[in-house]
């Protein structure tokens, strides 16, 4: 089968499309995968950058969708079913083999393509909001980066949960994505917390979702109303910031961090039960999946460059079916 290999950890110039043996199905469910997401995450591994160094060559990604081909009889799931699959060996292949926790079906309305770049994203963005932020009814949340993969699950999980949000975009063109993603406001990154004051009128956000970092940080929390929690989801800014603790004081303000893979690492039934709560709510439309920028699968070095770039809209996904 063809897949995407990291063969040198030089970045998006180290990856190549290769030939290499279907996986061992045994106990396990088989997905011919139709598309897989492309993450910011697989950005760092390329170069080595990420909290987990594996050695070359490899096949990264960690999410796709696709159909079942085969599926052990107790396993909930049976050939022709669509599902999303979370592929912690690697999802930019034509075909995993996983374990039956990380198998998700899919409903009629998330076509394969959307639901391929759905699970890495849109769990971590719940996981920011439900186990990290702790969010409550009628709060108000920033979202860094609002045009971004990331930060578009963020604005929709939001507005599924009832959320309003302000989407920090870097130019008007983004702001019209994060629109289309339910933002109920949009700020320009350049002056973010005067804008933020002017509609809260003065009060600030209750959360901040920061998959940015670098320079806005300082602002971010000033941002913050009293009693706020600014949620750390990455650095793709570059720097990665400090905060001087006393600041926290000022308003019972806190900086938490939301490691949605580190959690899973510790508890591995974790996205199933995720799952469970985001499930009826993409049944219902109450949670929305908007289709991403795709590239075929020999394109994967110029997909991770949109997102080096920083040029990408929205979520970017690999298409592996011919």
């Amino acid at each position: 089968m063809r897949a995407v290999q990291v063969v040198e950890a030089i970045g998006p110039d180290g990856v190549r499309t290769v030939e290499i043996p279907e996986p061992d199905p045994a106990g396990l469910v088989v997905v011919d995968l139709v598309a897989a997401g492309v993450s910011f995450p697989d950005l760092l591994q390329t170069a080595g950058g990420y909290q987990v160094v594996r050695p070359t060559p490899f096949v990264p990604g960690v999410e796709g969708a696709g159909v079942v081909r085969e599926a052990p009889s107790d396993s909930g799931f049976r050939a022709g079913d669509r599902v999303a699959v979370l592929a912690f060996g690697g999802a930019w292949q034509q075909t995993v083999a996983v374990h039956p926790s990380t198998v998700f079906r899919l409903p009629d309305a998330v076509s394969l393509t959307a639901g391929a770049g759905f699970l890495m994203n849109y769990l971590t963005a719940h996981f920011a909001l439900t186990e990290r932020a702790r969010y409550r009814a009628g709060e108000t949340v920033l979202v860094h980066g609002a045009a971004g993969g990331l930060g578009t699950a963020c604005l929709q999980v939001a507005a599924a949960l009832g959320l309003d949000t302000i989407a920090v975009v870097s130019s008007a063109d983004k702001a019209e994505v994060a629109k289309a993603n339910r933002a109920t406001h949009t700020v320009l990154a350049d002056g973010f917390k005067d804008a933020v004051a002017e509609i809260t009128g003065g009060r600030g956000v209750d959360i901040v979702l920061d998959p940015v970092g670098g320079d806005r940080f300082l602002d971010s929390l000033r941002s913050l109303a009293t009693n706020g929690r600014h949620v750390v989801l990455g650095f793709t800014g570059g720097e990665i910031p400090t905060v001087k603790v006393n600041r926290l004081l000022l308003r019972n303000t806190t900086v938490v961090g939301a490691g949605w893979g580190e959690y899973v690492r510790e508890d591995f039934g974790y996205p199933a039960r995720q799952w469970a709560e985001l499930a009826p709510q993409l049944e219902s439309g109450a949670l929305q999946v908007a289709e991403p920028t795709s590239y075929p699968l020999e394109r994967a070095a110029d997909a991770l460059r949109s997102l080096e770039s920083r040029s990408a809209a929205g979520k970017v996904a690999l298409t592996l079916q011919s």
